[in-house]
């Protein structure tokens, strides 16, 4: 995602034209699209069907995962011990053609564990024995990674995620190490325990793309389940996908176009998670809008600090990925309301009341998208980086 910013800030002069689409998605023409959108189907098809051979009951969150890993951004999934999330992050990376490690997190595991750290190497010499230094890598030098239990580390080694999963790098000693790429975070926590676990920073939460919730299957899909898991035939997946082809996907997702409209629309949803935005009220689109009478407003009322914009970078690209999966190459403002309890979930922050109260933040994310227009009357006086407003098709 700070790619995504990046790639923002150099768009330069080019913005003027693009009060509709992005630049990118114009070069192609609409064979091209179409062809594109549907090779892009077609693999994500594959790829689904293959989890869907080992993982049964969870198709919101199957979803959720691919979308994620399709925009380039990390995945928290939470939910109770035995609903499969450990056997899904597996089954994704038995179907991606990728190196695959798994750190069990535990109070005494340390940052050198996960990162790797200088050995001291002796060599038989003509002038006798050489030391020296030598970097051991650790597991997080993989394209997957599943982080099991993460709660269950300290903050000190929790941190140690910090950099590889915003910068994809690792440094140790002064010396800094490239990830490979594709990197992808699969992390799991149990809501339940709370003794011997260290909730995450928010640091750490806003470095995940999507926060998905694991739920309880239903009564057909435990009876999959049983089938499948209490017999002598194993059922494994089959790799179906490469990481060449995995980084074309997610450079077909970054060439979607995006209407202005759109982009302002997710902009108007974040700034609502602000309780001292202009936007927590009823969001009308207008500047000055204020509650009605008697009415109560969830996010000034439970929610001490909103979405940071991180949380703008993942409504966009995860709308892009969907639009794509529902075979068009532009998003829309249903796509960006698919995506936004996955992706502003875990960003909001809860005052006391709200925690006191247990309030869900899917409900308050759900009053939002309720509250805001899909389009704002002073869209035509926004424009990029204080330029005049473009006046284009």
């Amino acid at each position: 995602m700070a790619q995504a910013a990046g790639w923002m800030a150099r768009r330069g002069d080019g913005e003027k034209d693009m009060d509709n689409t992005v630049a990118v998605g114009s070069a192609l023409s609409p064979e091209q699209m179409r062809g594109q959108v549907d090779a892009f189907r077609q693999r994500v098809k594959r790829l689904r069907s293959e989890i869907a051979e080992v993982i049964v009951g969870h198709d919101e969150i199957v979803t959720g995962v691919l979308v994620a890993l399709l925009s380039g951004g990390h995945v928290l999934l939470e939910g109770v011990p035995g609903l499969g999330k450990t056997m899904l992050v597996r089954t994704l990376a038995e179907a991606v053609d990728l190196t695959f490690s798994r750190l069990q997190f535990t109070p005494d595991l340390m940052p050198a564990d996960i990162l790797g750290t200088n050995v001291l190497i002796e060599e038989a010499g003509t002038d006798g024995q050489r030391r020296r230094f030598e970097f051991q890598r650790g597991p997080i030098f993989a394209h997957i990674v599943l982080a099991d239990e993460i709660n269950r580390a300290t903050p000190k080694t929790q941190s140690a995620l910090l950099e590889t999963m915003q910068e994809q790098t690792v440094t140790v000693a002064k010396t800094t190490y490239q990830l490979p790429s594709p990197f992808f975070v699969m992390a799991t926590q149990n809501p339940l325990e709370m003794e011997g676990t260290y909730p995450l920073p928010e640091a750490q939460l806003d470095r995940f793309f999507f926060k998905l919730k694991v739920e309880f299957p239903s009564r057909q899909a435990l009876h999959t389940i049983l089938d499948r898991t209490t017999t002598d035939h194993p059922v494994h997946a089959k790799k179906v996908i490469g990481g060449e082809e995995l980084l074309s996907l997610r450079a077909l997702v970054r060439q979607v176009p995006v209407a202005r409209s759109v982009q302002d629309f997710a902009i108007r949803v974040l700034r609502a998670t602000h309780p001292d935005s202009g936007s927590a009220a009823p969001t009308s689109g207008k500047p000055d809008a204020k509650a009605q009478k008697g009415e109560r407003d969830p996010v000034r009322r439970y929610v001490r600090y909103g979405a940071s914009p991180r949380g703008a970078q993942a409504l966009l690209l995860g709308a892009k990925v969907m639009a794509l999966l529902d075979g068009r190459f532009a998003a829309s403002c249903a796509d960006v309301q698919k995506v936004a309890r996955p992706a502003l979930r875990h960003r909001l922050i809860l005052n006391f009341e709200g925690q006191a109260e247990g309030v869900d933040p899917d409900d308050i994310i759900g009053s939002i998208l309720e509250r805001t227009p899909e389009t704002a009357a002073d869209l035509a006086s926004l424009s990029p980086l204080g330029a005049p407003a473009a006046h284009g098709a």
